[in-house]
């Protein structure tokens, strides 16, 4: 069975962020994601993730301003100090919550600019993290997140352009974290493209599709995916980044399913 991780950004909302972490545990949940941790002091983060025996499995390098719209500082011209500012923060953080990935999100360059210079921003920027991330024994990870739906613009918009940038970029410490649901909505073929390139990916979330809600509300054959993952050794953490169609609580009938087949073999 997959080990499943609690994103706190899109479960338990119903909650204030700090009593998130006590909803994940009572739900049966291990470990812990979202996307930044920065508005909060790391030692209060640490004692939530302590009480409630939960583990920090993955949270972004700091974005730019997200609510003028900005979704990551990766290939950005012009922002390579703030990035470099960003990541030893990250590293901060990553220490203190005990979290051994954070993942970098390429942002949405200002039209006008050349591809050229983008790309060459990005790829120095993320050979930079790799290796002060190595040196500090975090993975860095990088995701493609769809923009038909979810956010035009970016960057990095799908699985293939994703791995073809971990290739240029040419660091050991640089990973895909593969968003099944962003994925579906780029590509499809994912069962072929998990498997294909399993020494690469370092994380995986999940949402069905359409609507982003949770696992058999949509197209995409989870039980087929969960199965999958087990069959080829997948050993990282699937995070639930879903909207819930109801409540929190009331969307889990799908966790107890994905791990009735293990508690059976057992």
């Amino acid at each position: 069975m997959p080990r499943f991780c609690a994103n706190l950004g899109f479960l338990f909302t119903e909650a204030a962020f700090e009593d998130r972490f006590e909803r994940a545990a009572r739900a049966g949940f291990a470990g812990v994601e979202y996307m930044f941790p920065y508005a909060h002091p790391a030692a209060e983060l640490a004692r939530l993730l302590r009480e409630n025996g939960l583990q920090q499995a993955l949270f972004n390098l700091p974005a730019g301003d997200w609510a003028a719209g900005e979704r990551g500082l990766a290939a950005l011209p012009g922002r390579e100090a703030e990035f470099r500012e960003g990541v030893e923060l990250a590293i901060d953080y990553a220490r203190e919550l005990g979290c051994t990935q954070v993942n970098a999100l390429a942002g949405i360059p200002r039209p006008g600019l050349r591809p050229q210079e983008v790309r060459t921003t990005l790829l120095g920027n993320l050979r930079h993290a790799a290796s002060r991330l190595a040196a500090a024994g975090i993975r860095l990870l990088v995701e493609p997140i769809n923009s038909r739906i979810d956010m035009p613009g970016f960057w990095i918009d799908s699985p293939r352009k994703a791995l073809s940038l971990i290739e240029s970029v040419a660091e050991p410490n640089l990973w895909l974290q593969y968003d099944v649901y962003h994925a579906q909505v780029m590509e499809g073929d994912l069962a072929r493209t998990i498997e294909a390139n399993l020494d690469r990916i370092a994380h995986i979330q999940i949402a069905d599709h359409p609507g982003r809600h949770e696992p058999g509300s949509g197209e995409i054959n989870y039980p087929y995916l969960f199965a999958l993952l087990d069959r080829i050794g997948y050993a990282g953490w699937v995070g639930c980044e879903y909207v819930p169609a109801a409540g929190s609580e009331a969307g889990l009938g799908w966790l107890a399913g994905a791990k009735a087949p293990a508690t059976a073999a057992g």
